[in-house]
């Protein structure tokens, strides 16, 4: 899952980024509100937590920009503006649910499963390809009901051409779902990820296989 984080408070940032990474989530940090309409359009996001009070103003303003891009897109308002007003205001206004800080991450997480599981998005919570499937809400994969070890970069590349089975996914599109902006990517990054993945799912039984496009990108199919 890719996650948009808007929060100015440095320390608070760093704390849940590197609390969110921890459960392989691929983390974009910005601290204005100018940078996040920016990072919605240059990238697709799975999620949005989004503090109010920014230096560049309210980030409830950011809401109607984020519903334009993606209407389905969960959006959860981290805010210390916790009265009833508040949070009716942020929920009038478009966001998914509001969370007043100080919070425990347990319940933040807890929140990030229940938003993705939105009667919208019913019978979209897993996807199957094969033997493989994945579960959307806790972001993982099983094939033949064992769970697949695999790292947080490796389970975004499974999902998107798990996505697009049966379609050639573009390089282009793989890197931009599977890398923060803030990641230095070299030219054969996605290569190993891939190559790993591969031998994971081999070594799991999977039946189903991922193939090079030269010069295109990667397709996931059934094995012959």
């Amino acid at each position: 899952m890719r996650v948009l984080l808007v929060e100015d408070e440095v320390e608070f940032a760093d704390t849940l980024r590197g609390a969110l990474e921890r459960e392989r989530f691929i983390v974009d940090h910005v601290d204005r509100l100018a940078f996040a309409r920016e990072a919605v359009l240059s990238a697709s996001y799975d999620l949005v937590l989004l503090d109010r009070t920014l230096p560049d103003g309210d980030g409830l303003s950011l809401v109607p920009v984020l519903r334009a891009e993606n209407p389905g897109l969960p959006i959860i308002v981290l805010s210390a503006r916790g009265e009833i007003p508040d949070r009716v205001a942020g929920l009038d206004e478009g966001a998914d649910d509001y969370l007043k800080k100080p919070f425990a991450l347990e319940e933040l997480f807890a929140r990030i499963r229940a938003v993705r599981r939105r009667p919208a998005d019913l019978g979209a919570e897993e996807i199957r390809a094969g033997s493989i499937i994945f579960d959307l809400t806790y972001d993982e994969a099983t094939v033949g009901g064992v769970r697949l070890d695999l790292a947080r970069r490796e389970l975004r590349v499974l999902a998107v051409l798990m996505k697009r089975r049966g379609r050639t996914v573009p390089r282009e599109s793989l890197e931009q779902a599977v890398y923060g902006f803030d990641d230095e990517v070299q030219s054969n990054t996605l290569d190993s990820h891939i190559s790993r993945l591969r031998r994971k799912l081999a070594e799991a039984g999977a039946d189903i296989e991922i193939h090079a496009i030269r010069g295109v990108g990667y397709l996931l199919r059934a094995s012959a």
